[in-house]
């Protein structure tokens, strides 16, 4: 399998987290369904980051926010350092042709990116520009696919990234919601609430919204599917769905919860790998970059700090991880943690004077928020959590000073420490400033 030059294409969405019926939730999602079917479903597949810029950063560099720059959102100043290498940069130097379609919110400079084809899309979240959610609707951007398949100019092996705007939240008179003309909301009283919220009438109504918008991205992903298959590209096609983050909900987007940095993350690959598989490791999306590489028969660079999960896709001898990182630092306020994952463990460790919950500002202004926000902020966040995931999945009962646990807390904040002091974390030497703190100081 190593060498092997297969066409990509890269699918990715805002604020989805695992909500898909393939991950066992309660809707409908066929297409992305079948894509599963044919290929390997990620079980434990988290995002580095709950928030969008970072997230997608270590995507496309292999390499944690706080180390390729991008620790908060990329309309706020935030920016890849200069010689961060991206995954488009990679694949064109591995004989890639690199195309851009949608979304992709990691620089407003897209020559940054280093992709030779940009055929639709917009730079910034939908949150601050309201026509990039036009542009870059799933429907918008399939199409725009789908001319490129029938035109059949493009240059084999190509990289495709094709990014969604759906499901981020849109503003609309003063509440941010899922609501839109263009999208067939779920009747509230039949859906299933989240277990790690409470069961309200304003949780269910965004839940309910949000469906219309995941069954658009489902449609999307069928027609570019099918799009594929139309052009003969299906079997040389290496098709990965994946989603940058969870959903944006209390106690996910935003909070190193479970919610918040769980992400899908779907690869189908015909004829090489065999269908129908569900992996249970623990997986980073650092880890995707890497893979591609060594599917590619490419030297690993020693600055990518994930690992290739090929040897998962090759049922060859793997080393699995005994845990993974995620982080928060910067979004619509300083928000700085750190957190460590094992298979049984959750241990996050908070850097600052918290409200007991950080809701984004979407969440917070928003019906599910209004429900909850009075509840999950009232109080100050403890500087050390660590939860039993086993025994208490939605991460509900903070054990830090069980003595019981005495020994799994001071395991797990030992190597979190190690690992920031690797990574050359900049929380160890202090608080983050602000990306536009120099253009602040002459104001001081």
């Amino acid at each position: 399998m190593v060498g092997n030059t297969p066409n990509i294409l890269l699918i990715h969405c805002h604020d989805l987290g695992r909500y898909l019926g393939c991950y066992g939730q309660d809707i409908d999602t066929p297409n992305i369904d079948a894509l599963a079917d044919d290929g390997v479903l990620f079980e434990n597949h988290y995002a580095t980051a709950p928030q969008c810029s970072p997230s997608r950063g270590s995507l496309m560099t292999g390499r944690y926010p706080h180390v390729n720059g991008l620790m908060g959102l990329a309309h706020e100043d935030w920016a890849l350092h200069p010689n961060e290498r991206t995954m488009p940069e990679y694949l064109k130097q591995s004989g890639y042709s690199t195309h851009l379609f949608g979304l992709q919110h990691i620089t407003d400079h897209l020559d940054r990116l280093g992709y030779e084809h940009i055929h639709s899309g917009g730079n910034l979240s939908p949150a601050v520009s309201p026509a990039i959610h036009e542009i870059n609707r799933a429907r918008n951007i399939a199409e725009t696919i789908d001319v490129f398949f029938e035109k059949d100019t493009f240059e084999e092996p190509f990289f495709a990234s094709i990014g969604f705007f759906e499901t981020h939240r849109r503003q609309d008179n003063g509440l941010y919601g899922f609501t839109d003309t263009e999208y067939e909301a779920a009747d509230p009283a039949e859906i299933e609430p989240l277990p790690y919220l409470p069961d309200e009438p304003g949780i269910r109504e965004d839940i309910a919204a949000m469906h219309g918008m995941i069954q658009a991205i489902d449609d999307a992903v069928g027609t570019i599917t099918i799009a594929l298959e139309a052009a003969g590209c299906a079997d040389e096609t290496l098709v990965i769905f994946t989603t940058e983050h969870g959903i944006a909900f209390p106690r996910a987007k935003g909070s190193c919860y479970d919610p918040g940095i769980e992400a899908a993350l779907v690869i189908r690959y015909p004829g090489i790998i065999d269908g129908g598989q569900r992996c249970d490791d623990l997986v980073s999306n650092v880890d995707i970059l890497p893979t591609l590489l060594d599917l590619l028969g490419k030297a690993i660079p020693e600055e990518i700090e994930g690992q290739s999960f090929l040897p998962l896709l090759t049922e060859e001898m793997y080393y699995p991880r005994d845990n993974l990182f995620a982080e928060m630092t910067w979004h619509d306020t300083y928000n700085p943690m750190r957190a460590i994952r094992t298979d049984q463990y959750k241990y996050i460790r908070n850097f600052w004077h918290l409200p007991s919950i950080y809701l984004t500002n979407d969440v917070f202004k928003s019906k599910a928020g209004r429900e909850v926000h009075e509840q999950l902020q009232s109080g100050r966040r403890p500087y050390e959590e660590l939860y039993d995931l086993e025994k208490d999945p939605y991460e509900q009962t903070n054990l830090v000073d069980d003595p019981q646990y005495e020994h799994v807390r001071d395991q797990l904040r030992g190597r979190l420490v190690r690992w920031m002091r690797h990574t050359s974390d900049p929380l160890l030497e202090g608080p983050v400033p602000p990306a536009d703190y120099e253009e602040l100081l002459p104001r001081i």
